[in-house]
């Protein structure tokens, strides 16, 4: 008995794969943005503690190995969450950084 295969609907609406590896390396980036940022500016975003701990962490990793795979994670926690937040906010830090704000502020 043969059976006819039918077209999966799903895969119209399913981002391609090329698709799929532009967000995960945008994220990547998103990451790196944050990995480079002060303390005082990390703590700012309020993210996720996973997310905090995963920067903080990459941070300490001196292995370049190390470090790729230690970005990757951090892009695959981002999946999990809004990242337009996070975006939204490391513009602000760029055009306000957190020091300055502080030295405005006294």
């Amino acid at each position: 008995m043969i059976l006819a295969m039918e077209p999966v609907e799903d895969d119209a609406e399913r981002p391609s794969k090329s698709a799929r590896k532009r967000a995960a390396h945008a994220l990547q980036k998103l990451g790196e943005r944050l990995i480079a940022l002060k303390e005082v500016e990390l703590a700012a975003l309020n993210l996720p503690e996973t997310l905090a701990d995963a920067v903080r962490e990459a941070r300490r990793i001196n292995s370049r190995a190390g470090g790729a795979r230690q970005r990757q994670y951090i892009g695959r926690l981002m999946r999990e969450i809004d990242p337009e937040p996070i975006r939204a906010a490391l513009d602000a830090l760029r055009t306000n950084p957190v020091h300055n704000r502080s030295a405005k502020l006294s």
